[in-house]
């Protein structure tokens, strides 16, 4: 479903705009406005902060990036961290858009499917892979709720690709940072949930194709045979909004 369609420039706030992911929206060339406000400025752990900051810049959007990611094992030795900032900071953040009707856009992850099959559609069941992954899916719970709002399940990554090291035998849909960012621009107008990734290939193969030198690792041999190696997400309806 889309909102009303407008060629109107829009004021933008991207949280976490200091982050890796962040800083590719600091590039992008767009007419639109976009505002990066520090944690000072506005911090999710305080609705009061939010409110205040959104009262003053009165955005039609609010495109939210902030969040706890790596190292992955946090998520697993500090769950408080965990559930504050990437499921109570969404959840703080969703309230004070509402409260406003600013139309939040969150950034999940690929993760919150099961990993066993791959090209998940967006209507698939969800089951989370990991500690981080049912992070994101608690924020996406609190999204949900909020009828002005899209939900983008990302497969994301830093370029050039930072590894010496890629598995072999898993499927993604990895893409670098920059170019999910512009993807995401020209998704602004639509509501629900959305698959955000490149084509479907193995980390290796799509490492390999910015570091030659880099080394092939096997994830079952790693984590053994429950290890989920179909990580991968069906794209279609991404391509057919953005063609």
């Amino acid at each position: 479903m889309a909102i009303n369609k407008t060629k109107e420039k829009l004021k933008i706030v991207v949280t976490g705009g200091s982050g890796r992911f962040g800083n590719s929206f600091r590039k992008i060339n767009t007419k639109h406005r976009l505002y990066f406000p520090s944690k000072k400025e506005l911090n999710i752990l305080k609705p009061k902060s939010i409110n205040n900051y959104l009262n003053r810049i009165r955005p039609k959007i609010l495109i939210h990036l902030a969040a706890l990611s790596r190292p992955m094992i946090i998520h697993e030795t500090n769950i408080a961290k965990s559930i504050s900032l990437n499921i109570i900071g969404t959840a703080n953040t969703v309230i004070e858009c509402a409260k406003q009707n600013i139309k939040i856009i969150y950034i999940s992850t690929n993760f919150v499917y099961p990993g066993t099959k791959g090209s998940y559609l967006e209507t698939d069941a969800i089951n989370p892979i990991n500690n981080y992954a049912w992070s994101k899916l608690g924020g996406e719970t609190s999204v949900k709720l909020y009828k002005n709002s899209l939900i983008l399940r990302t497969c994301v990554t830093e370029r050039p690709f930072i590894h010496k090291k890629a598995f072999v035998d898993v499927q993604t849909n990895f893409e670098y940072h920059d170019i999910i960012a512009e993807k995401i621009m020209k998704l602004l107008k639509y509501e629900g949930v959305i698959n955000v990734g490149g084509k479907i290939q193995s980390i290796y193969k799509f490492a390999k194709k910015s570091n030659n030198k880099i080394k092939k690792i096997y994830a079952r041999k790693l984590y053994g045979n429950k290890y989920p190696l179909k990580q991968s997400m069906n794209i279609e309806k991404l391509k057919r909004l953005i063609s």
